[in-house]
């Protein structure tokens, strides 16, 4: 792409990123169409004043591509394990990134008018009742799990998983890096910080969910785990690289916020073409920690594969 001007790159890049969103929803769709119907039966038992729970309901049900939770139920369906747990364990990692999202959008934080192509909840709802609505939705993630699953050490394997991936030393830890080094000089291995904690954590720990729900052997879980790891990198190397060419309608928010607010990103790093290569680079490693899956890794490859075309 280098000897085409900016505007044609992002055409190819647009093009090449709605080729592969299409694929995407075909290989997922049917994954998220059951962790959507559990959602809405999880969400009409919530009790507590109204807006509330529309507030909820807005944030969790919104347009997405449940890539979160379709990964619990794809790596429980590699390692050969029945589909309920995982569906519970699914819904709960898609509440708990709904919460992040709402938080994440705030004026206090990122500021963000638009998510998933409509209003941010907090543009509905007002701030107090979208932060509300996000505590609740944090709250009922871990609570789902407790009251859905009978076995006690799956439900504390499980629990544990979730709680180091999006707590202090996982997510929260990598949005606060975020966001206190905006507009900041940094380096490879803050961005590395950031991401690895912002995103690579909680998808990778969705493969291990998804393996733990599934029985999975400790080899099993292993390369799960590492797939997760890899693919969660990808995921937010993907989201930098779009940031600076795709879409704001294709992608349902705003584009191009990164580099006005001064945010560590990979293009800004290491620059475009660089950055594009860690994706591949990355989903070579994805598909290299399944080889011990076998066949049942196919499907998990292909999403690999897919969310990298969306950028190469």
């Amino acid at each position: 792409m280098c000897s085409m001007s900016k505007a044609q790159q992002e055409k190819v890049l647009s093009e090449a990123d709605t080729r592969a969103k299409s694929e995407l929803a075909g290989l997922v769709g049917p994954y998220a169409e059951a962790v959507e119907a559990k959602l809405r039966e999880y969400l009409g038992k919530v009790r507590g004043p109204e807006q509330l729970a529309e507030a909820m309901g807005y944030a969790v049900l919104g347009p997405g591509k449940r890539i979160r939770p379709a990964l619990v139920l794809m790596c429980n369906e590699a390692c050969g394990g029945q589909r309920e747990a995982a569906l519970t364990a699914g819904c709960a990692v898609e509440m708990l990134h709904a919460y992040s999202l709402v938080h994440d959008d705030l004026p206090s934080m990122d500021d963000d008018d638009v998510r998933r192509g409509r209003a941010t909840c907090h543009k509905v709802y007002g701030e107090a009742v979208a932060i509300l609505a996000g505590d609740a939705l944090l709250t009922e993630a871990f609570g789902i799990i407790a009251e859905e699953i009978d076995s006690a050490e799956l439900v504390k394997n499980l629990v544990k998983e979730l709680a180091q991936a999006s707590g202090a030393g996982g997510m929260v830890a990598g949005q606060a890096a975020d966001m206190l080094t905006e507009g900041k000089k940094g380096d490879a291995r803050m961005l590395e910080y950031i991401h690895s904690n912002k995103t690579a954590k909680l998808i990778r720990a969705c493969c291990r969910m998804g393996a733990l729900t599934g029985a999975a052997s400790s080899e099993e879980l292993e390369a799960l785990g590492s797939y997760g790891e890899a693919v969660g990198m990808a995921f937010q190397v993907i989201d930098d690289l779009l940031d600076v060419g795709g879409d704001a309608q294709m992608l349902g928010k705003a584009v191009g916020k990164d580099d006005r607010t001064g945010k560590l990103t990979y293009p800004s790093i290491v620059g475009v073409k660089a950055a594009r290569e860690k994706v591949r680079s990355l989903g070579e490693t994805a598909a290299a920690a399944l080889r011990p899956l076998g066949r049942r890794g196919e499907k998990l490859t292909e999403l690999a594969e897919l969310l990298a075309r969306r950028v190469t």
